[in-house]
C-alpha cells in the first residue's frame, strides 16, 4: 500500500491517529531508455499515441546511440500499460530492453511531444 501525501485524523482533539489514504490516481515519473531496433520504425508517434489516449504527459526522443528515452508523468496505472507498450513498440519495431526509472513527477509539461 502506498501512502498520499495527504492523511486523514481520527480521533478526538487531542488523539490524532493518522490514516493514510491510498491514492490510485497518484501520479509518478517514468524515465525510459529503450533499445533494439527502434530507430526509423515510427516508435516515437507510437509512443506519443498511446501516451497521449491515457492523458500521459512527457517527452519522447530519439538518442545518438540508437536508442529512444521517454520521460513521461502521469498515473501510476497510465505509465505501467504505456511500458508494457513500449515493450511491444510499433509493427516495425524490435525492443530488446526497456529500462525503466520511477520517480516524483515534476510537473513540467501539459502535453506529450516528441523532441527532435
Amino acid at each position: 500500500m502506498v501512502k498520499d501525501e495527504t492523511s486523514l485524523y481520527y480521533g478526538s482533539s487531542t488523539t490524532h491517529i493518522p490514516i493514510f489514504v491510498y491514492n490510485a490516481r497518484m501520479q509518478k515519473r517514468l524515465a525510459c531508455r529503450i533499445t533494439g531496433r527502434v530507430q526509423l520504425v515510427m516508435f516515437r508517434d507510437f509512443t506519443r499515441r498511446k501516451a497521449k489516449a491515457r492523458n500521459i504527459t512527457g517527452t519522447v526522443k530519439n538518442e545518438l546511440d540508437g536508442s529512444v528515452s521517454v520521460v513521461a508523468e502521469g498515473e501510476g496505472k497510465a505509465l505501467e500499460a504505456l511500458v508494457r507498450d513500449l515493450n511491444r513498440g510499433p509493427f516495425l519495431a524490435h525492443v530488446d530492453h526497456v529500462e525503466a526509472m520511477w520517480g516524483e513527477p515534476q510537473g513540467m509539461w501539459k502535453d506529450f511531444t516528441i523532441v527532435y
